[in-house]
């Protein structure tokens, strides 16, 4: 079993895990998100994909992952809840945009056509 050493100096912490339908697009909503540093020195993030773990059909309640990482992991530090709470609802405002112009510019977000031309 393994302990997470808590940081004293930012005892507050979030982890989000987005899954997406590919690689590709968790790179780039990686290197998207990236660009905006975090105004506060209250407040640290970082960026990470992961290979998602499935289920095997074969045998149940197993996992297997995959060598694809699709999941964005965004984590956090903060020295308060409220900064913790602050940081975090800009990241989803920012989120929101990135998807959204993945959505319409990228057809692999939805995986089917939506017939706009």
């Amino acid at each position: 079993m393994t302990t997470q050493v808590q940081d004293p100096d930012f005892p507050c912490s979030l982890v989000i895990d987005l899954p997406l339908p590919t690689s590709r697009l968790a790179s780039a909503a990686s290197q998207a998100l990236r660009v905006d540093k975090e105004l506060s020195p209250l407040v640290r993030r970082s960026f990470y994909t992961l290979p998602a773990a499935v289920s095997n059909p074969a045998e149940d309640a197993t996992l297997v992952h995959t060598s694809e990482e699709t999941i964005l992991r965004t984590e956090y530090k903060a020295t308060t809840n409220r900064m913790l709470r602050v940081a975090v609802n800009g990241f989803m405002e920012s989120l929101s945009v990135v998807l959204g112009v993945m959505e319409e510019l990228d057809i692999d977000v939805l995986g089917v056509d939506s017939g706009k031309e």
